[in-house]
């Protein structure tokens, strides 16, 4: 007779999201997930998978909760640039933001620390990114056909530029102790726009 799961693997899941994205792969230990997450380790292996298999399912987490609002902010109805300049700026200010600043993007996290050797982690990074740069063309786009843009710009370059931009957003300001520098660069690279 099968057993019944003693715990909530849903709340398990965020648990192990939260630790990897505060902690990053490497420095989390299976020991600190069964701490964190306040189940036994056969239990997580019998549920998750091993540790890289946890963390790619935390990382499918982050992307089904951050993406919805992505879409959201970038394909609503309305101005268009102004939703660009809005969802940059909304990544300059999180990004300058002490609680939000430190932990960084958990994308951006996993593309700087596995990305370059993991496949399934870099594969998930790509996706998310060609997410963020569709909807920006896409807005950009709409932008230009609506005469919000200069018929002269390529929404396909400012859509990777703005990309490009964000994430180096993201890695700086979870670096840096001075908001004014990514705010600064978010307003710059938005000046692009007019």
């Amino acid at each position: 007779m099968a057993r019944t799961k003693e715990f909530d693997p849903d709340a398990a899941l965020q648990a192990a999201l939260e630790l990897f994205w505060a902690r990053g792969y490497e420095a989390t230990t299976m020991s600190d997930l069964v701490e964190r997450l306040g189940v036994g380790r056969a239990s997580i292996y019998a549920t998750f998978g091993n540790k890289h298999d946890l963390y790619l399912k935390a990382m499918d987490r982050y992307l089904e909760t951050s993406d919805p609002r992505i879409v959201e902010e970038l394909s609503s109805p309305g101005p268009a640039l102004s939703a660009v300049r809005a969802f940059v700026r909304r990544f300059a200010a999180e990004a300058s933001t002490d609680g939000k600043r430190l932990t960084g993007c958990f994308v951006t996290n996993s593309a700087a620390e596995l990305g370059p050797h993991d496949t399934a982690v870099a594969r998930r990074v790509e996706l998310s990114w060609e997410l963020v740069e569709t909807l920006l063309y896409g807005a950009l786009t709409r932008a230009r056909a609506g005469g919000e843009l200069p018929a002269g710009r390529d929404p396909r370059a400012l859509a990777r530029m703005l990309l490009v931009l964000l994430q180096g957003i993201r890695v700086v300001g979870k670096a840096s102790s001075d908001p004014a520098r990514v705010r600064d660069a978010a307003e710059q690279a938005l000046s692009l726009l007019d």
